[in-house]
């Protein structure tokens, strides 16, 4: 990422994605950041250099719309989207547990919209020298989590078409295709199901600039890279680990 790029980050007003726009603001690209909350955007592009807010709730399609219109009339140059915006909810799956509503959100929010968004500028995108679409998805991709139930089975489709759109896109395009992968990261988002006790968010806003630079397209975060190897050697073990002491 020598040369300037626009970079496209759902969800860049806190947490994951407003460090990834502080990093790459910071190397001299300009930054869009979208997030639902207005006030929270503006808050958060005041803090950085050369990044614009723009209100976009990624679930809504008139939202979708009016972004994609936006990109192409005012941003033509974008090269990289990053699909960052999530959605969870912390419980179990008893009964009564409101279960197909949570999921029809998270699903919405982590997995449909993100087909959506990215389908929506795959052209824009297919224009330029090189380009890059990156899907934040989780550890828990490979090994769900008992008390992120649908949110884990979210993150588990967003893996599948990740890998999907990568195959597709190399055979026709210069758009190459990463997915970052991180643990439990300490932000707001992650505070219910105990996010003080995971890394900064920096640090995989880190992993995933050098992955860039590595073209390493599946950034497998701190201890994520562990629990793969883990979910590969012994899939009911690694459940049960993941899962030790909740």
């Amino acid at each position: 990422m020598s040369k300037q790029q626009t970079i496209l980050i759902t969800g860049g007003s806190a947490g994951i994605g407003f460090e990834m726009a502080r990093l790459f603001s910071e190397q001299g690209h300009r930054v869009i950041i979208t997030g639902r909350n207005e006030a929270r955007l503006k808050e958060a592009a005041a803090k950085l250099n050369n990044v614009v807010p723009f209100v976009c709730d990624v679930t809504l399609e008139n939202d979708v719309d009016k972004l994609v219109k936006a990109i192409h009339n005012d941003y033509a140059d974008l090269s990289m989207l990053i699909n960052n915006a999530g959605n969870a909810f912390y419980y179990r799956l008893y009964p009564g547990a409101n279960a197909f509503e949570k999921a029809s959100q998270e699903m919405m929010t982590n997995y449909l919209s993100i087909v959506s968004l990215t389908e929506k500028l795959l052209p824009l995108l297919a224009m330029q020298p090189e380009a890059a679409v990156v899907n934040v998805s989780s550890i828990v991709a490979f090994v769900p989590g008992i008390n992120i139930p649908t949110y884990s089975a979210s993150k588990a489709a967003l893996h599948s078409y990740t890998q999907s759109l990568r195959l597709t896109l190399a055979q026709a395009t210069n758009i190459k295709v990463y997915e970052l992968m991180p643990p439990l990261v300490n932000t707001e988002f992650s505070k219910e199901i105990g996010g003080e006790n995971g890394i900064p968010p920096q640090e995989v806003a880190q992993a995933l600039v050098d992955a860039l630079a590595q073209r390493n397209y599946e950034i497998r975060v701190g201890n994520t890279a562990d629990m793969y190897e883990f979910s590969r050697q012994s899939p009911e073990e690694a459940l049960i680990a993941m899962n030790a002491g909740r």
